[in-house]
């Protein structure tokens, strides 16, 4: 017997109700470690989202060296954002 299968049972429930939690948990929390992270740099740099963070690095209020990998770490964790919460959506 697999082990989801033991836990499904101890616990009660039918093992595709426990991975169906178990994924929204696991989604819930990645999500909010995301979402975290933006807020750092939200606030690092003054910005709401990505694109104004590239406005200002156009209009030269973000220096382009310094944060330029920043803006594509910022990118991700949008797009991730987005990805987690369509996967949501559908559980």
């Amino acid at each position: 017997m697999a082990v989801i299968d033991l836990v499904a049972e101890e616990l009660h429930m039918k093992p595709e109700e426990l991975m169906k939690e178990s994924l929204k948990t696991y989604l819930e929390k990645r999500l909010s470690k995301v979402e975290a992270d933006i807020f750092i740099l939200t606030k690092k740099y003054g910005v709401k989202d990505v694109f104004e963070f590239d406005l200002k690095v156009k209009e030269g209020f973000i220096n382009e060296d310094k944060g330029y990998e920043d803006f594509f770490t910022f990118d991700n964790l949008e797009t991730e954002r987005e990805k987690i919460k369509k996967f949501l959506e559908r559980l």
